[in-house]
Order: C-alpha cells, then structure tokens, then sequence
C-alpha cells in the first residue's frame, strides 16, 4: 500500500487531477483550483505517508488519521478515497448528484468509506483533530493525526484557539498543513486579509513549524517525513505548505477565479489534454 515510488505517485496525482476537473465538469458545480493545488499533498499521504488499514475502521484505531478542514476541496479527497480503494471509483460519477453520497461539502449521513466528521464550515477541523489526537494518546495508540487547511480559513478565530490548544495541552502527535497558496473565493489573500508572517505566528502559538512545496512530490514527501520525525517531543507540528491554486492546468494556475466554478465543455478537454491519462479514467 505504501510502495508506490516518486514517479508512480505523481502518475496517480496526474489521474486524481483528471478525475477533479471531470467531477467538477460534470457536476457543473464544485471546487477546482484548490483540489488541484493540494493532489500532490493527498495522494502523498495516503498512498505513502500514512500508517492505514485496507478498507475503512470506523473506529480509526490502530492507524493514522486525516481529518479535511476545508471541506470545499472535497473532489481531490473524494477521488484519492476512490483510487486507494474505499469505495468504487465508479461512485465519482455521481458528484454533486442527488442522493450521491459524494455531496458537495464531506458529509458523514450518506456512510461513505473513509469520512469520519463532516467539514466545509471553515475553521473546525484542527478543532477535531486535535481532539482525535488526544483521543490516540489515551487510547495509547501511537498513530498520528493528519489535517488540511487553507490559507484563507486562517481568518476564522476558531484556528487560532486550537492552535494554543494543542500547544498548552503538548499534542505533539497532530500535523497540521496549510494549504499555502495565496487565494480564496474574494481574491488574493494579501488583499482580503492579510496573513502575515504565518511561520512566525504559529511558531508564537508554540507550534514547530516546518515549509515544504506542495507541488513538488519529492520535496513534500522530504518534509513529511521531517515532520514525523518531529512528533512526539512535546509540540504540535504545523506543515507550512506552499502551493498554486489550479496547478496542472495552465488557464486555472494562481488565480482566485477558479476557486468554485466549473469548466465548460472546451475548457474540460483543454484541461484533460494537458494531464496524463495514467490509471484510466472512472
């Protein structure tokens, strides 16, 4: 499960951004640019990064866990879910459909494999993940807990009290990333609300803080490991992930425009010509 070298997983990350911009296309609806820019980030975790079981344990015991903040994103999740095997990737067809249990926003109702908590109400998810976290450490299970935001969740105030959680509580089996890329639906992130200095703020909040490049396979993977290496000395680890919204196709690459719309039928085959069928299409 956790074989797959550099080259294969960026083969499977090119299939993953082929079944994002056809979701999205056939849905008319949903969240290209962001699920694009962090592929690389979920097809490093779960096809060689985390500890997991075959199939999904609801209970979560025994493995590592990845919890998505913001829940916008859910194409690329929903597509990675599918080609590790959670449910028939068949199923993607079905995106944004009704009755389909691939809902806009993760949802937990439907019982699809692999969601453990509903998300897309920005600002919750290192909330839950911290909790998932101390939940290991009581359960003396050693595994470690993954989770994903974006740069423009950090804006919601609820972050910022997880964040000196985990510090003051010493929840150094979480990793945390920031999807580091400079937009949201408004705009530019510099023009919306300014982050900052973001490696010293969380650093301030008592988080070891570590960069990497989101759209460089072999960099993310170096990091992640860097980062794994850190837990368990006393300190939550945050991921300072930089990345470009839409990355992959040329006319969606680092513009906020792309955050929520759909291509139509040109831009669709556009966007399949520039990335590579490598594991067949669903």
């Amino acid at each position: 499960m956790n074989e797959l070298n550099i080259k294969e997983l960026e083969r499977t990350a090119s299939q993953v951004r082929r079944d994002i911009v056809r979701m999205v296309h056939g849905a008319s609806s949903g969240h290209p640019g962001g699920s694009l820019g962090c592929t690389d980030f979920l097809v490093a975790l779960y096809f060689k990064i985390m500890n997991r079981k075959v199939g999904f344990d609801p209970d979560g015991i025994g493995e590592d866990l990845f919890f998505l903040s913001n829940g916008h994103i859910s194409p690329v999740w929903y597509s990675v879910l599918a080609r590790a095997g959670y449910f028939e990737k068949a199923e993607l067809s079905t995106f944004r459909k009704i009755d389909s249990r691939l809902q806009g926003h993760p949802a937990t109702e439907e019982g699809l494999p692999g969601i453990r908590v509903a998300s897309g109400s920005l600002g919750q998810g290192l909330s839950v993940a911290c909790g998932a976290a101390q939940a290991k450490k009581l359960n003396n299970d050693p595994h470690l807990i993954y989770t994903l935001m974006g740069d423009g969740e950090l804006e919601e105030g609820q972050v910022w009290e997880a964040a000196m959680y985990a510090a003051h509580h010493k929840i150094d089996n979480i990793i945390a990333t920031v999807d580091y890329n400079g937009q949201q639906i408004d705009g530019p992130t510099e023009e919306v609300m300014s982050l900052g200095d973001l490696k010293a703020k969380w650093e301030a909040f008592g988080w070891e803080v570590i960069s990497s490049k989101g759209n460089d396979m072999a960099n993310l993977l170096q990091q992640l490991e860097v980062a794994k290496a850190l837990t368990g000395k006393g300190k939550p680890i945050l991921n300072l992930m930089h990345t470009e919204m839409g990355y992959g196709v040329d006319f969606m690459v680092g513009t906020h425009k792309w955050h929520g719309i759909a291509p139509n039928d040109e831009q669709l085959t556009d966007a399949l010509n520039q990335l590579e069928e490598t594991l067949g299409d669903y």
